[in-house]
């Protein structure tokens, strides 16, 4: 078919080239965004007088018809056109005549992909932004009934002090809900309209760039018509924002797998998502958060190829930015099925509690308390500090945690041990009287919990009020 810009050509586009710079094949996933962007943008040509009212009433209809034909799938999008735009514009004009031909006055198609784009974006922003609300209250669930479940804490790896699950869960808590804040920062900065900034200078025609910007909900009008067609700031934030968004869940699913091993036995997949060995029968593998690991370095690649793409183009449009689509498709794609499953799964793990506690006692993570206590006794900190030490290694060589020694084993290392020095190590104790805020006690993490609560229940309100 002749291309909507071939007036100025006298020979046909070299097939290889047209293959080399149609875009149909991956932005016909803006067919909704184009033909609303387009909506709006006939009802505001009508209501300007710039087109007649019966004109823009029946170019309105025409892509009403479309865009239902395309979704009940009596349309296809099909290779024959170059991009989104002229398949829309073309079967526009199939249907309802010249008048579908006024339809692109005072527009470019620079800034109609830049409006596509925008309203694309920040559907799925929204999107992911909302299964994050539902991985946070998975993660929530896990910590209203984990607040008395005792673990090792870990700092290199190694077991270091007691805490709950509850405290363990409650920190990518807080990381989730920083990545959801975040993405309201973006949606916010996003939420400008380019619509009706021409090809990068804008139009003669007299436009109510208002008027568009407020049908297609968006906070207002863009004001530089050169950095509204050559913006992908809000792309790459995105990205960015969905690039912090994996490496936290990539952290999360570290942990899981070394949950999941033999050796710790802490959690255990379900079925439905794990996979087995197609030679070791034995084997059950937490696929999903290997796959998601994984997957972080993909969306990472993403973000960085976007930014490569734009870290030398001069104002104000350049074709590059066609290779925006596909990275940030992907990655958007990419996260939010991540996002998905592993809230999934994370709802189906079952915790051994047992393990976990007796993982804590064996770890020795009471030792900070059992140098506290010495010192409550009197015995300077770092006498108590070398005290305690001594007093691990002899464990580890008998094979026992500290609370398993006699009172007099433990007194050939400081007379001031005690009967109540049982109590003082015992793990609950070490546990439940950490009660400064953010601390692991029970008392503490509850009314964390209740906060915490309290702030996803609004951000939900406040999301449905929109």
């Amino acid at each position: 078919m002749a291309q909507l810009w071939g007036g100025r050509f006298t020979k046909q586009t070299d097939e290889a080239v047209k293959a080399f710079n149609d875009s149909i094949g991956f932005d016909k996933r803006l067919y909704r965004e184009d033909i609303e962007g387009s909506i709006a943008h006939a009802g505001m040509l009508g209501r300007q007088g710039i087109i007649s009212e019966e004109e823009a009433a029946a170019i309105i209809s025409g892509l009403n018809r479309i865009l239902e034909d395309v979704e009940s799938g009596a349309l296809m999008i099909t290779g024959e056109y170059e991009d989104i735009h002229s398949f829309v514009e073309a079967n526009l004009i199939d249907r309802i005549g010249d008048t579908g031909k006024k339809l692109h006055t005072g527009r470019s198609r620079n800034d109609q992909v830049a409006l596509d784009m925008k309203l694309y974006t920040r559907r799925r922003a929204r999107e992911i932004r909302t299964d994050l609300y539902s991985l946070l209250e998975t993660i929530l669930a896990v910590m209203e009934e984990n607040t008395d479940t005792y673990m090792p804490g870990f700092t290199h790896l190694q077991k270091a002090q007691p805490t709950s699950l509850a405290h363990h869960f409650g920190a990518y808590f807080e990381m989730f809900k920083r990545d959801a804040g975040r993405l309201d920062d973006c949606l916010r900065r996003m939420n400008y309209c380019p619509l009706g900034s021409g090809a990068l200078a804008g139009t003669t025609y007299p436009l109510d760039r208002y008027m568009t910007a407020k049908e297609l909900g968006f906070d207002g009008p863009t004001l530089n018509s050169m950095d509204s067609v050559s913006d992908r700031d809000y792309l790459i934030e995105l990205m960015s924002d969905l690039s912090m968004i994996m490496m936290h869940l990539s952290r999360f699913s570290e942990e899981l797998i070394t949950w999941n091993s033999n050796e710790y036995r802490f959690v255990e997949m379900d079925d439905a998502f794990s996979t087995g060995s197609s030679i070791m029968p034995q084997k059950k593998n937490p696929d999903i958060c290997e796959l998601v690991r994984g997957k972080t370095g993909r969306v990472y690649g993403d973000l960085f190829s976007l930014m490569t793409t734009m870290k030398g183009l001069p104002l104000a449009y350049n074709k590059d930015m066609q290779e925006d689509k596909e990275p940030a498709f992907d990655a958007i794609d990419t996260a939010q099925a991540c996002i998905t499953l592993f809230t999934g799964m994370l709802s189906t793990i079952t915790f051994r509690k047992d393990v976990m506690r007796l993982s804590a006692v064996r770890g020795f993570t009471n030792a900070t308390d059992a140098a506290d206590y010495l010192v409550m006794k009197g015995v300077p900190f770092r006498d108590a500090h070398g005290i305690i030490g001594r007093l691990v290694l002899a464990c580890i060589d008998e094979g026992k945690s500290i609370e398993e020694l006699s009172l007099d084993q433990l007194r050939t290392f400081s007379p001031a041990f005690d009967e109540d020095i049982y109590e003082a190590v015992s793990l609950r104790n070490c546990v439940e009287k950490r009660l400064t805020l953010g601390a692991p006690g029970s008392e503490m993490m509850k009314k964390v919990i209740a906060e915490e609560k309290a702030w996803l229940q609004s951000r939900r309100q406040q999301i449905a009020g929109k």
